[in-house]
């Protein structure tokens, strides 16, 4: 493997790493955001609503923007943006001013989740083999970082941009500096398909893909938007200890990404995705009859082995299915990332307050179980590349964003 691709590897990992570090200081310190602005219960969930509503947007319009633009420079730019706007959540005083950073947030998130899945697809179709996995892994370790500085915020009873600060100020150079080795791998020879749009992504095939996509964020947005206030208000947690479900979330998850590409390799995709959505069901029902804060946290811990495996191998699916467009099919299944964040959150938040919390966390159970249903689209394509995930090492290596 040549030193161009390892260092792409390296660059987009630290990437993933940043994206969740910033997401994990936002999601677990909602409590504390909501306290600083006084955003009321009801009020909430259009807050939370708002963000992938204009990340969907900006997933659609990354999509265009990467037939002109390389992703790698709509991910060299999009993720600053994405620090800065965090910096802003925890530096405002007022309403207006809280409503503002999420917005510019939302939007810059939607791009870069979008063009980073994008350089990690086509990465993994030059290795030749599934590395999707550890991509997401690096993530989910910046996000054990990001919820270890949230409950040390909250410990010491720290104002928002006091924990920000320093974060923002050690990764925002550090991304930069990184961008320089990302990777545009080249696009793989195109497959005709019936009913295929001119970029050759037909919709009836990533429909399933669309709904796992969706159902998966549902499962994760619930943890990440209602297991701190889920554990304060339901279970009896301390502030501090709320902050807890997260972080063993993330852990397991990258516990569970750690081992995922092996697993892909030597089970295949569609076996590990039927065994994540059983066991991330499996973990929606311990959370619901937990009878305390300990007991929860062991179902949050099932729930990331379960769910870590549906999204990366989600985007992989979408990359082998439309090897010559799969800059065009991640964005578009990129959207109903978002789509899954803008139901689970008000959908809890709603089922919570009219019926109970723990009958809320029924409704994703039921959904991760639906993904049984169309495991199937994640098997191997033999007739594209390399029987689905492994192939000759003789990559089409794409050239990197240095000097672009």
């Amino acid at each position: 493997m040549t030193d161009v691709l390892r260092r792409g590897r390296a660059s987009l990992a630290f990437s993933f790493f940043a994206q969740g570090v910033a997401f994990a200081l936002l999601v677990t310190r909602i409590p504390a955001v909501q306290d600083r602005y006084g955003i009321s219960d009801a009020l909430l969930p259009a807050f939370l609503a708002a963000v992938p509503i204009l990340a969907g947007v900006a997933s659609v319009t990354t999509e265009q923007l990467v037939k002109r633009v390389r992703p790698s420079r709509v991910l060299r730019w999009s993720q600053p943006v994405v620090l800065l706007a965090l910096l802003g959540v925890g530096a405002g005083d007022r309403l207006a001013e809280v409503a503002a950073a999420l917005a510019v947030f939302g939007l810059a998130v939607g791009a870069l989740d979008a063009s980073m899945n994008m350089l990690g697809v086509s990465l993994q179709r030059a290795y030749g083999r599934s590395i999707m996995l550890s991509f997401h892994a690096a993530y989910s370790l910046g996000g054990i970082l990001g919820a270890s500085l949230a409950w040390a915020g909250a410990h010491w009873h720290l104002a928002l941009w006091v924990s920000y600060l320093p974060v923002v100020a050690v990764l925002l150079p550090a991304v930069l500096v990184g961008s320089r080795w990302y990777v545009d791998g080249g696009a793989a020879p195109a497959v005709a398909e019936p009913g295929g749009g001119r970029d050759g992504v037909v919709f009836k095939l990533l429909l399933p893909l669309c709904l796992v996509m969706t159902f998966a964020y549902i499962g994760d947005s619930t943890v990440s938007n209602w297991s701190a206030k889920y554990l304060q208000d339901v279970l009896g947690s301390s502030e501090q200890l709320a902050t807890v479900p997260y972080n063993v979330y993330m852990v397991t998850t990258l516990l569970g990404r750690a081992i995922g590409d092996f697993g892909v390799r030597r089970f295949g995709a569609a076996a590990v995705v039927r065994g994540g959505a059983v066991v991330a069901a499996a973990g929606f029902a311990v959370v619901a009859m937990a009878p305390g804060a300990w007991v929860g946290m062991l179902g949050f811990t099932l729930l990331g082995l379960g769910l870590c495996v549906l999204v990366p191998q989600t985007f992989a699916a979408a990359g082998r299915l439309f090897p010559g467009a799969s800059d065009a099919a991640i964005a578009r299944l990129n959207v109903f990332n978002y789509v899954g964040f803008l139901i689970g959150s008000p959908l809890v938040g709603a089922l919570g307050d009219t019926w109970s919390y723990r009958g809320a966390m029924l409704v994703p159970m039921a959904l991760v179980l639906v993904t049984l249903v169309y495991a199937r689209s994640f098997a191997a394509q033999p007739d594209r590349y390399g029987g689905g995930h492994e192939r000759p090492r003789t990559a089409d290596v794409g050239r990197g964003s240095n000097g672009l």
